[in-house]
């Protein structure tokens, strides 16, 4: 049953993962400046249909390429930056949901992790290790996992992001074995001069160089939230919050409800639609991984575009369905600018789109100094205390 004053039954944020709106202005500061993920991808292909998200109203806001202006826009768009300093995706979203970042987290990208902290990681699991570097994912398949397969050696590399990933055969070194070893390396990396945002186990199959295909059965060991979060508000007041994709992993399952993991992006939004049939009350939480994994790290703008198509494609099915008393917010954690050096995510601008069948009104609001002012939105609607950053926007959403 829905509260007195409360305007939305249902609120659904989807972060499209990585989908940056151009270069912040403090993009400088991290080697960033001209950075544009959205408007590099429009340039870069021979076209790019997004009718849905056109009339929503975000290509009002960002004119790019292939994608024109609409004049009666159905929602409410702004762009956010990020008040964090970060460019990382657990930063991101717990900035969305109220917390402020002012320190980065730790990371091992110019000289890889210490061997101290390998040779421990080594006792504790009874696997040597070898890679140690930053390194893209698909290419350090290619180089090290046939030697993987006859060793059972564990591939161990990092990024630009603050993680340390073990790579494994799903198939000979198996996805327990994988866990388990995931599991002792976080407990590891608690020590603060070793303390990496996240963990991340990357089973994959296949038998030689360029045959090598990472599996969905990825698994995301992150630290909790350095506070309170909206999410942990709306749980204790009794409403329901699902996580779908790797919400519960970026929490550690802080204030979420139900779990639901996706295969892809794709799967993602399919799980989204099935939830929109469901009568539940509170927010249901997305993360499309699949646009910064797949193709903004891989520096990959056309299967970026093929990705924002079919995502499109899945708000035709989404939007028709959704109730009166339904909130959408469509936003992004940071950039992944897939024409950009090196394989890092871009410290960008993000959209934040807003549509409910309610509205009377649109167009554009200005610019939110923080993502948090989605929490702030949430909490506000929802009549839970108010986050320590972020500003409501729903007195302006008629």
């Amino acid at each position: 049953m829905m509260k007195k004053n409360e305007r939305f039954r249902r609120v659904f944020v989807i972060v499209v993962d990585s989908w940056g709106f151009g270069s912040a202005p403090d993009s400088d500061l991290y080697g960033d400046e001209g950075a544009d993920t959205v408007g590099h991808i429009a340039a870069s292909v021979d076209s790019l249909k997004l009718p849905r998200m056109r009339q929503l109203g975000l290509f009002n806001m960002k004119r790019v390429r292939h994608i024109a202006p609409v004049q009666n826009p159905t929602g409410y768009c702004l762009k956010m930056r990020e008040k964090s300093n970060s460019k990382d995706t657990m930063t991101g979203h717990w900035e969305m949901m109220g917390l402020y970042i002012p320190e980065k987290f730790i990371t091992f990208t110019e000289s890889g992790f210490p061997e101290e902290l390998l040779q421990e990681i080594e006792k504790q699991t009874g696997h040597k290790i070898i890679g140690n570097k930053a390194a893209s994912g698909t290419e350090i398949l290619d180089e090290l996992g046939e030697r993987h397969l006859q060793t059972g050696e564990m591939i161990v590399y990092t990024s630009a992001d603050s993680v340390l990933q073990i790579a494994a055969s799903e198939e000979t070194f198996g996805l327990d074995e994988l866990l388990r070893c995931c599991e002792i390396a976080r407990q590891i990396t608690m020590k603060p001069e070793w303390k990496v945002g996240r963990v991340i186990a990357r089973p994959f199959i296949g038998r030689k160089a360029g045959e090598f295909e990472r599996t969905a059965n990825r698994h995301d060991l992150a630290l909790k939230p350095i506070g309170r979060t909206v999410l942990n508000d709306l749980k204790d007041s009794g409403f329901d919050v699902i996580g779908i994709g790797k919400i519960n992993d970026i929490f550690v399952g802080e204030g979420i409800t139900r779990v639901l993991h996706s295969k892809s992006s794709v799967h993602g939004m399919e799980q989204t639609i099935d939830i929109e049939k469901e009568d539940f009350h509170g927010v249901c939480f997305v993360n499309l991984v699949d646009f910064d994994a797949k193709w903004g790290h891989r520096r990959n703008p056309e299967g970026y575009a093929w990705e924002l198509e079919n995502f499109d494609l899945k708000l035709g099915t989404f939007i028709p369905e959704m109730r009166e008393d339904d909130l959408l917010m469509i936003t992004a954690d940071h950039g992944n600018d897939p024409t950009w050096k090196g394989t890092d995510h871009t410290r960008e601008m993000v959209p934040l789109a807003l549509y409910s069948p309610s509205f009377e009104g649109s167009g554009l609001l200005r610019t939110a100094d923080t993502f948090a002012d989605i929490g702030a939105t949430i909490a506000d609607n929802f009549s839970v205390p108010f986050p320590e950053n972020g500003s409501s926007l729903l007195k302006y959403l008629i």
